[in-house]
């Protein structure tokens, strides 16, 4: 049986960005602008420790900033803190997040040194006229080959991705999902493109320079973007950005797609795909629909709207677990 998985996450806002991406305010986003230093971080390790389950499989999360943007020795000092968990078997590893420029094999040499498993690329789009209109700092050929180098060093590459940036299509999205396939990710990330407030972008948007998308199409183009990373065995980590308080009553959202529930709305719609064309010719007729455990409320659909829709065609519907059943296999019988 695999264990249960827990991070914990040390947030280091915009540290050693580079540059300031037009979509960017780590501070807005995340609701945090202290920066931990590597003390303090050993002290969130040790607090989020008492409250996980020793069965757990644990890892350290380096998030929010460019990790391997630091200095080496301010690189080494954040790693050096996991090391005496990991040496104890409490913690399994370390997780970064960091960009495709800030990657080489000094870089790589230390990180394997210390434990890192999982390296994550913020990638956005790998289409080189969305990078450049972005503000990126980089292109497409700078993200295939840090891709490449992670890999060689054999560390879990994984590659975030936004949709709906300044030149981003349905087209070039899809042409970034299926890069982040060919290069051999194994996990992603998929983040709609908010305006945030007190960024280049918002200041494009007010003077109405750039319109985000609609919350209808940035579902529709993540249903079809995470469809294909399911048939490509690409394990989805998040789908939208995590509501805060400062998100959820518009203090820094301006605009673009920003929903609580995104990812079940998704979700959703990938399963409505699956069961509408499930028809009956006679009301007089009722339906049973088993799904795995796991997926039963998003089969069921956001608000219940794929159960609603199949009641236009049937008496009764139900949904029901078939423990045999995995992911988004399913089996129905009317009677």
């Amino acid at each position: 049986m695999n264990k249960k998985h827990a991070n914990i996450p040390i947030f280091l806002p915009q540290l050693a960005c580079p540059h300031r991406c037009i979509f960017c305010n780590q501070n807005h986003i995340s609701s945090q602008n202290h920066i931990p230093s590597p003390e303090e971080a050993k002290e969130i390790i040790e607090r989020n420790l008492a409250t996980i389950p020793t069965d757990y499989d644990i890892q350290i999360a380096f998030f929010g900033g460019s990790f391997t943007g630091l200095p080496l020795e301010l690189q080494e000092s954040y790693l050096k803190v996991a090391q005496p968990f990991i040496e104890t078997g409490r913690i399994n590893s370390i997780r970064l997040s960091t960009r495709p420029d800030y990657i080489d094999d000094t870089i790589l040499k230390l990180l394997k040194k210390y434990h890192v498993a999982d390296i994550e690329l913020g990638a956005q789009s790998t289409d080189d006229e969305v990078l450049k209109k972005s503000g990126r700092g980089h292109n497409r050929e700078c993200i295939k080959i840090a891709a490449q180098k992670i890999n060689n060093y054999g560390f879990n590459l994984g590659l975030q991705m936004m949709l709906g940036l300044p030149g981003d299509t349905f087209e070039t999205a899809m042409k970034t999902a299926q890069d982040i396939i060919d290069f051999g990710a194994k996990t992603t990330r998929i983040y709609p493109t908010l305006v945030v407030a007190d960024t280049p972008l918002a200041k494009l948007y007010k003077q109405g320079k750039y319109q985000a998308l609609s919350l209808e199409n940035a579902i529709l183009w993540t249903k079809e973007i995470y469809s294909l990373f399911l048939k490509n065995n690409i394990t989805v980590l998040k789908v939208g950005l995590h509501p805060n308080k400062d998100f959820t009553s518009n203090k820094y959202l301006l605009a673009g797609p920003f929903h609580p529930s995104f990812k079940e709305l998704v979700l959703s719609e990938i399963w409505f795909d699956k069961i509408k064309n499930i028809n009956n010719t006679s009301l007089s007729k009722n339906i049973s629909i088993f799904v795995s455990e796991t997926e039963i409320n998003n089969a069921i659909g956001y608000s219940s709207k794929n159960k609603e829709f199949l009641k236009k065609s049937f008496k009764n519907v139900y949904f029901q677990i078939d423990k045999n059943l995995k992911g988004y296999e399913f089996t129905y019988c009317r009677y």
